[in-house]
């Protein structure tokens, strides 16, 4: 989820397109590989002419990075408007609908040998197709971006006003959107000025260590360190007594649900789905793999799906049973601001992810020159305004939204259902041929059906988002 383009792992990994040969080269501009069977139509295209020397155990890694990102941070909030039992249930579904969903993309690119998501958009609806997919690409990234200045906005000013040991709702340089707009001026702005962006200094400090291992056995320790938290009467204040224990109130008791709905729980597919999202980097990372084949690349995605699920599913329960029902949809900032754990918690994450959004930047960029500018030469005016344009766009949507939750909601209703559900059963439709699998085949039917399963969540949930909205009941909890 990190950077959701793969036009975005090419502009990281150079010695991808250096690797092919010179007609290999010539043919992917048009968006296919060289095949080494006569009849691509009949049998399964070879993948690349060459082969990857990524092991299996680095894949796995990779996809796994390319999962995790700042969602995970809105799933404890998605269980306690769900009920601990219901919540994973639902999370497995969308596990395994992930992992079907990568099986298709798979299947597509064995047949016509295409590495790239929005090339596979391409050869399935033509050249209307790539724009399709490139802007359903822009805005899941545009959105990652603006999740990630909302925890800037949402933790510096804790972190500063630690440090300065004083009430981050005190002075006027603590406010969280002032901020954000320092922090991309200073120092996000330089870095998407780069003509070249590499993937070894900023690219390794991607959301990994935002949802590392430490990060979740910090999760579990404060549970077993805070006990039971809630309080009656009191809403989102710290102790007189102990200021390292918050006291939450919006529930009268330490007792978790196994099964609960409320107003909010349709936030909770749409927060699953958004951190699920690494569709657009699967095939770039096949293209990588050492001995690749599709099945060894599936057998990639399911230890990596399997893994974030184990992962996303304790943070969940564990950051649910120290907070229960009063957990706000950016779980970290309900953690005291004095507590020094937290605290290099806070710092890791605030570097991850004002060093991601530039990395973030750079695929978007790239994908608008090539949809607006296709035959335009690199200018350094094009480029400077683009970056720009992009920031500010971001900026004043990250101002304007009151909760990380409705970025969360947003995205997860509409660009990752089109990535995860809606979009690898049209390129199923359009590119197995129907002498492969005939139409009314089991298999495209199952195809038709996971599309048509993803336009009525992506309809369900932002229809309840709007009514909620309309109604004022967003607002509820003080969220």
């Amino acid at each position: 989820m990190a950077i959701s383009s793969a036009e975005g792992m090419e502009l990281q990994d150079p010695k991808m397109n250096g690797a092919l040969p010179g007609s290999a080269v010539e043919q992917e501009h048009e968006g296919f590989l060289p095949s080494h069977s006569p009849s691509p139509g009949r049998k399964p295209a070879q993948f690349m002419d060459f082969e990857g020397k990524t092991s299996f155990g680095m894949s796995v890694f990779n996809l796994s990075n390319a999962i995790m990102g700042s969602g995970i941070l809105g799933l404890a909030y998605a269980m306690a408007h769900t009920g601990i039992l219901l919540f994973l249930a639902l999370l497995l579904c969308i596990a395994l609908l992930s992992s079907y969903s990568i099986h298709l993309l798979l299947t597509c690119a064995g047949v016509v040998g295409i590495r790239a998501y929005e090339q596979l958009g391409q050869r399935a609806l033509g050249p209307a197709g790539k724009v399709v997919v490139a802007a359903v690409i822009c805005l899941h990234n545009v959105g990652a971006m603006s999740s990630y200045l909302f925890i800037i906005k949402s933790e510096l000013p804790l972190v500063i006003a630690t440090f300065l040991d004083m009430d981050p709702e005190g002075d006027w340089f603590l406010k969280g959107n002032l901020l954000i707009i320092i922090v991309s001026v200073l120092i996000i702005l330089p870095l998407a000025l780069m003509r070249h962006l590499g993937f070894g200094a900023l690219g390794h400090s991607l959301p990994h260590d935002l949802t590392s291992p430490p990060s979740l056995l910090q999760v579990i320790y404060k549970k077993f360190q805070l006990g039971c938290t809630v309080g009656h009467n009191e809403t989102a204040v710290e102790s007189k007594s102990s200021p390292s224990l918050p006291i939450q109130g919006l529930n009268t008791s330490c007792e978790a649900q196994m099964f609960t709905a409320d107003s909010q729980m349709f936030y909770t597919v749409p927060i699953m789905a958004f951190a699920f999202v690494c569709h657009p980097e699967v095939l770039p990372i096949y293209t990588e793999l050492c001995r690749p084949s599709k099945r060894r690349m599936q057998a990639v995605a399911n230890v990596s799906i399997g893994a974030m699920f184990c992962m996303y599913g304790l943070t969940a329960t564990f950051g649910y049973l120290t907070f229960y029902s009063s957990v706000e949809a950016e779980m970290l900032h309900m953690y005291s601001q004095h507590d020094l754990l937290i605290l290099c918690v806070r710092l890791a994450v605030l570097l991850a992810v004002t060093l991601t959004v530039p990395v973030v930047l750079f695929p978007i960029r790239r994908a608008l020159q090539q949809l607006l500018f296709p035959s335009k030469a690199f200018s350094w005016p094009r480029h400077v305004a683009i970056a720009l344009i992009l920031l500010v766009l971001v900026n004043v949507l990250v101002i304007c939204v009151p909760t990380i939750r409705d970025i969360f909601g947003v995205i997860g209703s509409t660009s990752a259902p089109s990535l995860i559900f809606i979009l690898p059963s049209i390129f199923y439709l359009r590119i197995v041929p129907s002498e492969v699998e005939p139409l009314y085949s089991w298999p495209k039917i199952q195809a038709l059906c996971f599309g048509v399963l993803g336009v009525l969540f992506m309809a369900i949930s932002l229809g309840f988002m709007f009514a909620n909205w309309a109604t004022g009941q967003s607002h509820v909890s003080g969220h």
